[in-house]
């Protein structure tokens, strides 16, 4: 997951210095920046009226150049960015598509239960023809679509059971006509009320003139310096306020447009200065020019449009909005593209078979996604508690602190610009995915690391994994010793179920068997096979003939009793005949026959197995029941969860046998198990 975050982390970087190196190329062939002003007296007619269309503002009574330029220039600065932005805006308006809805619950659904947006319908009556005409709604819906309206159409007579005749009529439509749908209140998810049109006129520019004066209406309008000196130092519940200062008859539509969009997290507020004579009390304020966009907050006062990407256009604003004043929704919105995108990485992070990608990303998919929601749930109920307003209010000044500062508005600029260009936003995720993918492949060939790569082979080992899992979900999770005070296992009951051979014997996997402990069996005052080899050489060059006479013979061996006081130096190994020197049950000990037979010094009790190698937990033995022989001396043992000990080869070979219980006990080889009390050494004297 951390590789995942700073592979995506890394991207965002990518896409902030490629971001800065188009503005080099642009400013290096044309000399201009984003954030340049455009003198309007430059640009064409009709250029004028894309840019007035794009803020909202009505151009139907202004015919000449002069007057359409002057009305650009009341409305507030001109960028080169804001410009390209509304060049391109008009070529992808082309496409806007509006909702035909199917019925009365439809329309309720969509319309009425929408608490923060505008809806543009047009009713056809029954058996009616429509108000505005094909080619007129069309440029009325490319029109309103700039600034967040939706639109739609709502034909009386589509339902054949006549439950949508039946709507029109309680609501009065007996004529088509068109519908606006705006909330009644300022209060976020208020009500909403529908108006309808009653202009004469049936003109895109009157129909919009409508719309535009009813969105206006909701916005608290100034005309005097009284007015404004009591809104400016008056606190109420809006910690965010943002003023027009204007010689305009009313604010621009996009102005309007977040207005209701931000209800109940913003107030905008429209001052009309266009009658005032004294305009001292702005300068006093700190407003010097016109038109201004001014954000009023607890942590003082910020000028719209002075830093890079604050244009005066709806998406620019509105970013800049969000960013200061987010909602719950925009933060979990944000939350799940970011958490989708470092999901992605897992598609060229992940080596082998193409099928093998897939499947881990969709994997990954569902479990960052599983997550998100779940971790959201208590975010959610926190949110909701009394005690936490302070620490909401806390968190909202840092944002405000943040966000106002010039690498925030570098950010949301590189996020408007790669937003309304996803294909290159796209290939640039793609070009990065790959790149992780060759050096993640460079690495794991650097490491020697085996990556499977064919389809089928991965899908077959794909189902022996989902088949052995399928039987013993937990065989794989256990390591090996394990000093947890675990109760007796629940599932050994359905575990013992599929040990009768009427039963299928599931697959289970063998990784399990490297974690067993492993340990060599040592006997107290042993010595190495080659300590011994040469001890013995000693021994022969430097004995004399009777000592000769003494190892001739192994009779000689069992009865002479006065060869345990042999030179020292002299010690045994228990290499080719079998070690019982912990076995008590017999008279006498392979250790203890190869101690004498080579003459050692050491007594009884040093040829004990050193029980203190030994790991917790295990049963203390000498002997193997897979191949009934003695442990011997330096050979290497391994050991079960249920305690009992084996030689390493044989109990090895039992379990890749498909055997996985102990062969003592019946325990499975790959379960927990409570540990046993440590067992003490046997007694050194033989039994009766």
């Amino acid at each position: 997951m951390w590789l995942k975050l700073f592979f995506l982390l890394l991207y965002f970087l990518i896409l902030f210095v490629l971001a800065r190196f188009f503005e080099a190329i642009v400013w290096y062939e044309t000399g201009i920046f984003a954030t340049q002003l455009v003198d309007p007296v430059a640009l064409s007619f009709k250029k004028l009226k894309t840019i007035l269309e794009c803020r909202g503002l009505g151009y139907s009574g202004l015919p000449e150049k002069k007057d359409v330029r002057e009305l650009v220039e009341k409305s507030g600065d001109l960028m080169e960015g804001e410009l390209y932005s509304a060049l391109k805006e008009e070529e992808a308006s082309e496409s806007v598509s509006s909702t035909n809805f199917s019925g009365e619950m439809h329309f309720y659904e969509l319309v009425e239960d929408t608490k923060d947006g505008i809806w543009l319908v047009q009713v056809i009556a029954n058996d009616r023809s429509p108000l505005v005409g094909k080619i007129h709604w069309e440029k009325m819906v490319k029109k309103v679509s700039r600034f967040g309206i939706r639109t739609g159409t709502f034909n009386c007579s589509s339902d054949p059971s006549l439950l949508s005749y039946r709507y029109c009529r309680r609501r009065g439509w007996v004529r088509s006509t068109l519908i606006m749908s705006v909330p009644q209140t300022s209060t976020s998810k208020g009500k909403v009320m529908l108006k309808e049109y009653s202009g004469r006129k049936i003109e895109v520019e009157h129909i919009f003139k409508w719309i535009t004066a009813h969105a206006a209406s909701r916005i608290k309008t100034i005309y005097n310096v009284e007015h404004l000196k009591e809104e400016w130092n008056k606190s109420d519940q809006y910690w965010v306020k943002i003023y027009l200062f204007a010689n305009l008859d009313q604010p621009p539509a996009f102005f309007s447009a977040l207005s209701i969009k931000f209800t109940g997290r913003v107030e905008f507020i429209f001052v009309n200065v266009e009658n005032w004579n004294n305009k001292s009390y702005m300068t006093d304020i700190g407003i010097y020019n016109m038109p201004s966009y001014i954000l009023r907050t607890p942590e003082g006062i910020y000028r719209y449009g002075n830093h890079t990407g604050e244009f005066i256009s709806l998406q620019a604003m509105d970013s800049f909005l969000r960013s200061l004043q987010p909602e719950v929704n925009d933060l979990f919105v944000l939350s799940l593209v970011l958490v989708n995108l470092m999901a992605w990485m897992d598609l060229f992070i992940t080596q082998g078979a193409t099928i093998k990608r897939f499947v881990v990303l969709i994997s990954t998919l569902g479990t960052y996604n599983s997550l998100l929601i779940i971790s959201w749930l208590p975010v959610l109920g926190f949110l909701q508690l009394p005690y936490l307003d302070s620490f909401y209010e806390y968190s909202l000044r840092l944002l405000r602190y943040s966000n106002t500062t010039t690498l925030a508005s570098w950010v949301r600029a590189d996020w408007m610009f790669y937003s309304s260009h996803p294909a290159l936003f796209l290939s640039t995720y793609l070009g990065h995915g790959l790149l992780i993918d060759y050096f993640e492949k460079k690495r794991r060939r650097s490491n020697n690391d085996e990556v499977n790569a064919n389809n089928l082979e991965w899908l077959s080992s794909l189902w022996d994994w989902y088949t052995s899992y399928l039987f013993h979900p937990i065989a794989s999770f256990q390591n090996f010793p394990v000093d947890s005070d675990w109760d007796e296992d629940p599932d050994l009951f359905l575990e013992r179920l599929a040990f009768p051979d009427l039963w299928l014997h599931p697959l289970i996997p063998t990784d399990y068997i490297k974690n067993l402990p492993m340990w060599r069996f040592k006997c107290l005052g042993a010595q190495s096979e080659e300590e011994m080899s040469e001890s013995s050489q000693d021994t022969e060059n430097d004995s004399d003939s009777d000592n000769t006479d003494t190892f001739s013979s192994s009779k000689d061996v069992f009865e002479d009793k006065q060869n345990v006081h042999s030179s020292p130096g002299r010690t045994s190994r228990c290499d080719t005949e079998a070690c019982s020197c912990a076995n008590k049950c017999c008279q006498t000990s392979p250790c203890e026959r190869k101690r004498r037979s080579y003459g050692s010094h050491n007594t009884k009790e040093d040829m004990e197995p050193d029980w203190l190698t030994w790991p917790a937990g295990t049963l203390h033995c000498t002997e193997c029941v897979v191949c009934l022989e003695n442990f011997e001396n330096g050979c290497l043992l391994m050991g079960l969860p249920c305690g009992h000990v084996f030689h390493q080869n044989c109990i090895v070979m039992w379990l890749a046998g498909g055997r996985h219980c102990c062969p003592v006990c019946r325990w499975p080889s790959y379960k927990k198990k409570q540990p046993y009390a440590q067992q003490q050494p046997l007694s050194n004297d033989a039994p009766s």
